[in-house]
């Protein structure tokens, strides 16, 4: 595990962004899942600003993590606000946005996305591999769409899941663990003072964090970096890099 502590969500932004740049050099395609949440919007528009005549976005392709169930016009889709922040700023082609259909049945919306995903990715013991899986992680410790009450998804045979938000009853559509910890490498992007207890629990490993979906990333490749702003990082027991 890579901690890397800034000073502020800003300061985690470019430094991500910078991170993530590195990643797709000599590689002929890049596979990467994105994550909603106010972070990736301030890394989008880095990305944007700073990136956009900078990298071929030809080669990277884009998936998401999870998706809300609404369309792609709705305010609370992350598909939406990436192309806000992201797409509508670079030169990306359309064929390599791989959006999961909010607007469609979730059952049947899982099915086919997980059936994209072993087409396009490589596979590693027949589960879809991606280069990149950006990851947020919420007050409650959930991350992608496995939330606590329902963290018996993360061991899913599918590899993508309908999820339940334990709050709000919204259906989600997301990857499962297996997925998540398949990937080349898996990036933590956490920040704000709300989470700071959770970041303890799940990097600390203190008792009773395996019931937070977000203690059980552990890709297989052993490349895992948490990006953490100093108010997330503020009970850990590190110093920052």
């Amino acid at each position: 595990m890579d901690l890397k502590i800034y000073k502020d969500k800003q300061e985690v932004a470019g430094q991500f962004s910078s991170y993530f740049v590195d990643q797709l050099k000599d590689k002929a395609a890049f596979h990467v899942a994105l994550s909603g949440g106010s972070t990736p919007k301030i890394v989008f528009d880095v990305l944007a600003e700073n990136f956009a005549d900078k990298v071929d976005w030809g080669k990277v392709h884009f998936y998401w993590g999870d998706e809300r169930c609404v369309p792609p016009s709705d305010d609370e889709s992350n598909y939406k606000m990436t192309v806000e922040h992201l797409f509508s700023k670079i030169d990306v082609p359309e064929a390599n946005i791989h959006r999961i259909l909010g607007e469609k049945d979730p059952v049947n919306e899982a099915m086919r996305y997980a059936n994209l995903l072993e087409i396009n990715l490589d596979r590693v013991d027949d589960v879809p591999q991606f280069d990149l899986v950006i990851l947020g992680m919420g007050d409650d410790g959930h991350t992608a769409s496995i939330f606590p009450h329902e963290i018996d998804l993360w061991d899913s045979e599918d590899h993508c899941v309908m999820a339940t938000h334990p709050d709000s009853g919204q259906k989600r559509v997301s990857i499962n663990g297996k997925v998540i910890n398949t990937a080349k490498e898996v990036a933590f992007l956490v920040t704000g003072a709300s989470k700071a207890e959770k970041v303890e629990a799940v990097i600390e490993k203190t008792e009773g964090s395996d019931a937070y979906p977000a203690s059980l990333v552990n890709p297989t490749s052993g490349n895992l970096v948490w990006f953490l702003d100093e108010e997330a990082a503020a009970k850990l027991n590190q110093n920052p890099s």
